[in-house]
């Protein structure tokens, strides 16, 4: 057996072999050393800034510690916020620009005048009792409708008029003024623009009439004996025929008010040389903090000049930065997560992870938006699901401190709030193997942005707002974090070739289409599967080994049985034994060929590579030894092959295989065992266990002599539970009530022969 490293975990997957002979050796550190230069150098693409003067690097609420004073003169830009006001303010004052229609009155009074002359006309030559309705048709036609009190007025030739008169001396009067079309003016000037003969000509507000004054001033005009009945006639008259003698122009008004937004001045101060930026022992407030940030701006310009020789020196600096911080995990992996280390895929998810998370906080910063949505959470929780939660948290760890040394980001606001969410996701991890927990780890990520927001927010003495906004950007980032995970995972469990436990979870739905076959197809073998899984997974929590994997791989370890269910001996009837009327060389060749057939039902139902590993592992290369003592007996004198009476192997690679090979040997042996008492189970599998090791079925896999004391032990506690003594019943119900619980020592019938279940019983994996 091999001894585990000390604080090793059981394996899961394939250890990857280490390179071998120099030429080898550099090729394979060397891949993994370029990846991480490659990375080094586009962090520090996407954050070109050099480094500046550390006393520009200055947080809200920290006190200076000495005088910041200015080496050279810059200029301090207005903040974004009180630069947009100061823009919607200027724009606000530029007047709308309106065009004047200079035909528009001559139109609408010819319009009312045709109209009340064919009224005339009409009223006039038609009889009184008939003069109504045919003035209602008039008007009908021109899709107007009247009250019977304004077709009275209509019909009334003094009063007709009164009305006619009225109407055109409010036009004539207003209309050259200038009317807009719309009910109320809401331009935020006082003043408008009128374009009239290519001329811009400003009018106060008060001189415009809106549609709705026009119409009272016109009803004010009417006289007291049309008043109150042609009042809405009027109305309906002037909303038929006026039009809008100023036109407002959107695109001449949207112009003036951009070249008035234009012309704000973005520069709040000019800073001269030698002046002081900020004095020691102040606080940094609001104006302080601006003055630094555009003081640390002029700096990196000036760093940043073609051919300066400050710029190569910071630039590589900045390189040697982010080599630095990387390497540190680097060599985390090397020395202490060596198979991460030599998986060259691996490697590369953890540089496309940095790259991400590097690019989106450019972006981030490039925009300003919140340093509260870096999404470190994302890239902790696509960890701590593919390999573990403590890899996680250093990853995590070290963005935090890489985005520390970027220009965007110097100080401890952004880098501190990214580590917290980072950290949280990679601890809280475990909690999202059901969805319906995934909104726990998104509470617990989001309460960690909050209690960090609020940490900060105390100490650099920010306002309640800008707290609360942090708290929601962080609440955002954990939602946008899990969603995200879930959506890649499954892209990064194929390229890794790691199966995480949600797919293990899948994997162990018993109506997936190959377990439910073996247990319409094969029910005794579906029955010992089941027994066999809850073996292997309480001696697999007993050492800490993986329990889900085991009970996985035990699920699927004889689907290979589906092949020919009935040559094995938990799928026979009572009495029936094909294996009788066959050689032994045919029924050892059908025996073992179900870890072939199992691999090829496998490979065809895509299960990965680790749930495989099961079905070629859990018989190792022991012999099948009832047939071959068979073939010896028959034939004393020929030459028995003994390679074609042993399974191909390999032996247990891992703890969780080798578990396997353990429990179905014990489980098949206790199923034969006469009066399972406590401790001839214990018995039973201290023979089994030991078996196994001197036949070197367990040299290759991990396991310990102290974790196969702890596996003996787990073994034999769940098989006295599962073979219990039963209740002793009187003579005359006894058979009955001990058959329906299911209880009975029915082996040898269930083999077919006593000889089957006594040869199992010694040798439990010559029948299976």
């Amino acid at each position: 057996m091999k001894r585990a490293a000390p604080g090793g975990r059981g394996g899961v997957g394939k250890t990857a072999a280490r390179p071998r002979g120099w030429q080898t050796w550099a090729v394979h550190h060397g891949l993994r050393l370029l990846v991480l230069m490659v990375v080094a150098v586009a962090v520090y693409l996407l954050f070109p800034a050099p480094r500046v003067p550390d006393t520009a690097v200055l947080e809200r609420g920290v006190v200076a510690p000495q005088d910041v004073i200015a080496e050279f003169g810059f200029e301090v830009p207005k903040r974004d916020d009180e630069l947009q006001r100061e823009r919607d303010e200027a724009a606000a004052a530029v007047p709308a620009v309106y065009d004047y229609a200079p035909g528009a009155p001559d139109s609408v009074l010819a319009s009312v005048r045709t109209l009340f002359s064919r009224l005339d006309s009409v009223a006039r030559a038609t009889p009184p009792a008939q003069r109504a309705d045919v003035l209602r048709a008039v008007l009908e036609r021109q899709r107007l409708a009247a009250s019977e009190g304004a077709l009275a007025v209509l019909q009334d030739d003094e009063r007709r008029l009164a009305l006619w008169r009225a109407t055109e001396a409010v036009l004539r009067e207003q209309l050259p003024r200038g009317v807009i079309a719309a009910a109320r003016l809401r331009e935020p000037s006082a003043t408008l623009q009128v374009r009239h003969d290519g001329r811009l000509q400003a009018l106060p507000m008060d001189s415009v009439l809106s549609a709705d004054r026009l119409y009272q001033l016109a009803a004010e005009r009417l006289p007291a004996s049309v008043a109150p009945d042609a009042t809405e006639l009027q109305r309906l008259l002037l909303i038929r025929y006026v039009r809008p003698t100023l036109v407002r122009n959107d695109s001449a008004t949207a112009a003036a008010r951009a070249r008035a937004r234009a012309a704000v001045d973005t520069i709040a101060a000019s800073v001269l040389p030698g002046e002081r930026v900020v004095g020691a022992h102040e606080q940094i407030g609001e104006r302080e903090e601006v003055r630094l940030r555009a003081y640390q701006a002029a700096l990196a310009e000036r760093g940043l000049q073609p051919g300066s020789e400050a710029t190569l020196t910071r630039a590589l600096g900045a390189v040697l930065f982010n080599t630095m911080v990387l390497g540190v995990f680097g060599l985390l992996l090397l020395y202490f997560r060596r198979p991460q280390y030599d998986d060259l895929r691996g490697v590369l998810v953890f540089a496309a992870l940095t790259l991400s998370v590097a690019a989106a906080a450019a972006l981030i910063a490039r925009f300003e938006l919140p340093p509260e949505l870096i999404p470190v959470p994302f890239a902790a929780l696509l960890v701590a699901v593919l390999w573990e939660g403590r890899l996680a948290l250093a990853f995590s760890l070290v963005l935090a401190l890489l985005l520390a040394g970027q220009s965007p980001f110097l100080g401890i606001s952004a880098p501190f709030a990214a580590a917290m969410g980072g950290a949280a996701a990679a601890i809280a991890a475990h909690v999202i193997e059901r969805r319906s927990r995934t909104w726990l780890f998104i509470s617990v990520v989001a309460l960690t942005y909050a209690a960090a927001a609020l940490a900060m927010g105390l100490m650099r003495t920010r306002g309640a707002d800008e707290i609360l906004a942090s708290i929601g950007w962080g609440a955002v980032n954990a939602v946008v974090a899990s969603i995200l995970a879930i959506g890649f995972l499954p892209l990064l469990e194929g390229f890794t070739r790691i199966t995480t436990g949600q797919t293990l979870l899948e994997l162990s739905d018993l109506n997936r289409t190959l377990l439910k076959r073996l247990s319409l197809e094969a029910p005794g073998t579906y029955a010992h599967t089941i027994s066999v899984a809850n073996l292997a997974e309480a001696a697999c929590h007993a050492i800490g080994a993986n329990g889900l994997l085991a009970r996985v791989g035990t699920y699927y370890h004889d689907i290979g049985k589906l092949a020919k269910p009935q040559y094995f001996v938990e799928n026979q009837p009572r009495g029936r034994n094909p294996h009788d009327k066959l050689k032994p060389g045919t029924s050892a060749s059908i025996i073992r060929s179900h870890v072939a057939d199992g691999l090829r039902l496998a490979e065809e139902a895509r299960l990965p590579a680790v749930v495989k590993r099961f079905i070629v592992e859990h018989h190792g290369t022991q012999s099948i030894s009832f047939f071959l003592d068979r073939a010896r007996e028959a034939d004393p004198n020929a030459a028995v092959n003994p390679a074609e009476f042993a399974y191909p192997g390999p032996r247990p690679q891992t703890k969780e295989t080798a578990i396997l090979m353990l429990a179905d040997s014990v489980e098949s042996a206790a199923r034969v065992l006469p009066e399972p008492t406590p401790s001839r189970i214990r018995e039973l599998v201290e023979r089994i266990v030991n078996a196994k090791i001197a036949a070197g079925q367990l040299d290759e896999c991990p396991l310990t002599l102290r974790e196969l004391d702890l596996i003996k032990e787990q073994l034999a506690k769940v098989l006295g539970g599962m073979y219990h003594h039963r209740i002793d019943y009187p003579p005359s119900t006894a058979p009955a009530t001990h058959a329906a619980a299911g209880g009975g020592h029915g082996g040898a019938s269930r083999a077919g022969d006593a000889e089957s279940a006594a040869t199992a019983a010694r040798s439990p994996s010559s029948a299976r």
